[in-house]
């Protein structure tokens, strides 16, 4: 047997006035999709925003169905508008924040598995890394240099040849 050890790096930043203006611009932009969220059954607002390698900031919150398996996630929600406005814009960051009604969340939130995978796809697609900022609704910020930093065995496309 033996054993593999993984190890990540990440940044925190204890206030948003530690971030670069872009980082701050693009985490503001994930603060105000927040607005947009469609969450009636779980009252759970989640916002992203990503910053494309033209400039642009993009944004995209989560939307809920009664039928739980069509909800859509704030993340992926964002990467489909980029990719339907600007296709073959790389993604340089994305920022992703949270609110629940019910408490103050004080920890970064981290995307699910669903929106890693397709993070780590995008990150693929683009030949990239993306940065990803996560903040709960106060608190510190989380700073991985790629979205491989929240799945590090992700599945690709290497396994279909």
């Amino acid at each position: 047997m033996k054993e593999l050890v993984l190890k990540q790096h990440i940044k925190v930043y204890e206030t948003v006035e530690e971030l670069s203006d872009i980082d701050r611009q693009l985490l503001q932009r994930a603060k105000e999709a927040l607005n947009d969220s469609y969450s009636p059954y779980s009252n759970f607002k989640v916002g992203a925003a990503l910053l494309l390698k033209n400039g642009e900031i993009i944004g995209g919150s989560n939307q809920e169905n009664a039928s739980y398996p069509l909800c859509l996630c704030a993340e992926r929600v964002a990467i489909s508008a980029a990719d339907a406005m600007f296709n073959g814009i790389p993604i340089l960051a994305i920022a992703v924040t949270v609110k629940n009604p019910k408490q103050v969340i004080k920890e970064p939130a981290s995307p699910c598995g669903a929106c890693r995978q397709v993070m780590c796809e995008t990150e693929m697609k683009h030949r990239q890394n993306m940065r990803v900022l996560l903040q709960g609704e106060i608190g510190e910020i989380y700073e991985f240099e790629s979205a491989k930093g929240l799945l590090p065995l992700s599945f690709d496309g290497s396994y279909l040849d």
